[in-house]
């Protein structure tokens, strides 16, 4: 287990600034110094998907910046309120793949459990943006149906943790699942999908690296990031922590117009990932979610993208190009 001596900078109560985070548009606005001609925009947008901020996620966004690439996936926008053709609120038939409530099974030898509805952020392309999360999480008596079914199929032999933000549960109800997930005989890998130690290093603390150091499971972590200056020190602490605690760290981004859609800001993420001990994993094309659709870059321009990151990076630092088809065996790779 790493000595908590070294996590120092990234024990800070995370509970407080995950309850702090900024929700009324008004204060986000405010604090970075935006033009008031915003406001009516934001207030129309948030009262359809809420606004969600973390003080450390805030303070890499460039006051004044009202085009900076980390605000554009933070700030409600009047776009989201048009209705477009395409879109729908469930884009991968979520709802037809839970075989009981919060256990998502669409691919072969892996489960999903939506552990949670809560997140520390709510990035305005979020494909579960309409999630019913009150009908259709983990908690409660939900659990026991869910793990009776992973229990029930040994074909399952991982089991991911998603949400929502799954590192949003403390760290006593996290040990909890997980052991009994660890009881199963044939799962033998636990992932984890979670923006937190980008968007709220602090919960990478003492408590959750011994958790993770007891459990006697391969362990995986997905993060998300989409853009460099998301990255600082304190991230770069809490993942040099999981890495010491035994975890594999891993990278899924999602191609975002506005944000890095283009070859240069791809780069410097993979590089910079790279710096963290962190490997790209997944560029994924929109999942087209009603309100989101202002975000969507042509899959066309998407492989253009990656062919320019093979001409400059090593192969290891290329993330495929997916999108994900409701109702197809895996995702389906681009480039």
């Amino acid at each position: 287990m790493p000595d908590p001596a070294t996590v120092t900078r990234v024990t800070a109560p995370w509970q407080r600034l995950l309850a702090e985070a900024i929700v009324d548009p008004v204060e986000l606005l405010r604090v970075l110094g935006l033009p008031d001609r915003l406001l009516p925009a934001a207030r129309r947008a948030a009262a359809l998907f809420p606004l969600r901020v973390p003080a450390p996620y805030l303070r890499r966004i460039r006051p004044g910046d009202a085009a900076d690439r980390l605000l554009r996936q933070v700030l409600p926008l009047d776009l989201e309120c048009e209705t477009r053709p395409g879109c729908s609120a469930d884009p991968l038939a979520e709802s037809a793949a839970q075989p009981v409530p919060g256990l998502l099974k669409k691919y072969h030898g892996r489960a999903l459990l939506i552990a949670s509805g809560a997140c520390a952020v709510h990035c305005r392309y979020c494909f579960r943006r309409h999630f019913p999360y009150a009908d259709a999480h983990t908690g409660g008596s939900r659990l026991e149906p869910a793990l009776a079914a992973i229990a029930a199929d040994p074909s399952i032999g991982e089991v991911i943790l998603s949400g929502g933000d799954p590192l949003t549960l403390s760290d006593p109800r996290l040990a909890d699942l997980t052991a009994r997930i660890a009881a199963i005989p044939h799962i033998h890998t636990l992932r984890i999908h979670s923006r937190l130690p980008v968007v709220l290093p602090q919960r990478v603390n003492a408590d959750l690296l011994a958790w993770l150091c007891r459990l006697p499971l391969r362990k995986v972590l997905v993060l998300h990031s989409n853009h460099p200056a998301e990255l600082d020190a304190e991230v770069d602490a809490a993942l040099a922590a999981l890495a010491d605690a035994g975890v594999t760290l891993l990278n899924q981004s999602v191609l975002l117009r506005g944000v890095n859609d283009d070859a240069p800001t791809l780069v410097t993420l993979s590089e910079r990932l790279h710096r963290a001990g962190v490997l790209p994993y997944y560029l994924h094309l929109l999942d087209r979610v009603q309100g989101a659709a202002h975000f969507d870059v042509p899959q066309a321009t998407g492989k253009m993208l990656v062919e320019a990151l093979r001409a400059r990076l090593p192969g290891y630092l290329v993330p495929r190009l997916v999108r994900e088809i409701p109702g197809a065996s895996g995702k389906t790779v681009i480039a």
